[in-house]
């Protein structure tokens, strides 16, 4: 999971902010991966790791944080640190997510990885109409192609170019394709849950 930026568009880190029910971004889908199957959840960090992590600390989750300190670099350079964290000799593929798109559902998650065991598609992203969403799955053969891309193009240019109908999986969750990104995104969804405004806004 990616959550190294600086979250300049909402103004505080977009990890630590509450969805209700005792869950922030962070835990909410930390805790979706780990209702999917998925063992090894590996969060990257960068601004404002110190208080991402300790936030996190409280929800006795189980995840791995590792450091980018490069994140001021742009999203491929925080892909990259996620990459080389969980690289090692028996990984096929990886699941990829940003930590604003919190409110995608396990049974999307486990979907994404039962088309990639199905037909081994080196992209597989939830689709609805022309939108594609979270998580991305990419498959070890891209590892290397992702690590020489061009940080100025990012990892965009890499997933379309190894797209296939095949991994393209249609999905009706909105929640593969929410992107809680500004305040006032943030403010518009508490004001439209059941029971509006029962997650704090307060920093």
């Amino acid at each position: 999971m990616l959550a190294a930026g600086r979250s300049s568009r909402m103004g505080r880190p977009k990890a630590a902010l509450p969805l209700g029910d005792g869950d922030t971004f962070l835990t909410r889908i930390v805790r979706t991966f780990r209702a999917a199957g998925v063992q090894d959840v590996i969060v990257v960090v960068g601004h404002d790791a110190e208080a991402i992590v300790a936030s996190f600390a409280e929800s006795d989750l189980p995840a791995r944080f590792v450091m980018n300190a490069a994140y001021d670099r742009g999203q491929l350079s925080s892909l990259v640190t996620g990459l080389n964290a969980v690289d090692r000799p028996g990984v096929a593929a990886v699941l990829v997510t940003l930590v604003d798109v919190p409110l995608v559902s396990a049974a999307t998650v486990r979907a994404v990885l039962d088309c990639y065991r199905a037909t081994k598609a080196p992209v597989v992203r939830p689709t609805s109409a022309s939108r594609h969403g979270h998580p991305l799955l990419l498959d070890r053969s891209l590892f290397d192609v992702l690590r020489r891309a061009d940080p100025a193009a990012g990892a965009k240019s890499v997933v379309r170019a190894h797209a296939s109908p095949a991994g393209d999986l249609p999905i009706a969750d909105e929640g593969a394709f929410t992107d809680i990104d500004t305040t006032g995104e943030y403010e518009r969804w508490v004001s439209d849950r059941p029971g509006g405004g029962a997650a704090s806004t307060d920093p």
